[in-house]
C-alpha cells in the first residue's frame, strides 16, 4: 500500500497540482491585497466613500458603527465582507483570464506538416484510390502511370 501511494503522490499531475495550489495560495494574497488596498478605495470615491466591510445587519435589531462591534454582541450577517469577496472572485477571475490569453499568444502556433499525398481519384468514376494503383478497384479500369 505504501508504494503504491508513493506511486500516486510523485506522478507528475500530482507535483503540478500541489505547485498550482501553492502559487494559487500566493496569488490569493496579491489580488486580495489589491481588492482591499487599491479597488475598493477608488470604488469608494465613486459610491461616496462607502465601506463595504462595515456593511452588516446586526440580527439582534439593534445599531452597531462597526462589524466588530455588532459580531461582538450578536450574530450579524455581513453582506459587505460578501460583496468584497466577489469583487475579489471577479479580478482574480479576470486576472487569470488575461495571464492564460497571453501566455496563449506567446504559445507557438505550429501548423502540422503536410502529409504526402497517398491516394489519387480514378478518371474514370471519380473514387479515391491508393497513389499506386495500376487499376481501379472499384471500375476495374486500366490507369496509367501519367495519371498519378
Amino acid at each position: 500500500m505504501l508504494k503504491e501511494f508513493k506511486k500516486f503522490a510523485l506522478k507528475g499531475n500530482m507535483i503540478d497540482l500541489a505547485v498550482g495550489v501553492i502559487i494559487g495560495g500566493g496569488f490569493n494574497t496579491l489580488v486580495t491585497s489589491m481588492v482591499n488596498d487599491i479597488i475598493m478605495p477608488v470604488i469608494s470615491l465613486f459610491t461616496g466613500r462607502l465601506d463595504f466591510t462595515n456593511m452588516f445587519v446586526a440580527l439582534d435589531g439593534q445599531h452597531y458603527t462597526t462589524l466588530a462591534e455588532a459580531q461582538a454582541h450578536t450574530s450579524t450577517i455581513a453582506y459587505g465582507s460578501f460583496i468584497t469577496g466577489l469583487i475579489n472572485f471577479l479580478l482574480t477571475a479576470f486576472v487569470i483570464f488575461l495571464v492564460i490569453r497571453w501566455m496563449n499568444k506567446l504559445r507557438a502556433k505550429e501548423e502540422p506538416a503536410p502529409q504526402p499525398k497517398t491516394t489519387k481519384v480514378c478518371p474514370y468514376c471519380k473514387t479515391e484510390i491508393d497513389l499506386h494503383a495500376t487499376r481501379c478497384p472499384h471500375c476495374t479500369s486500366k490507369l496509367e502511370e501519367a495519371e498519378v
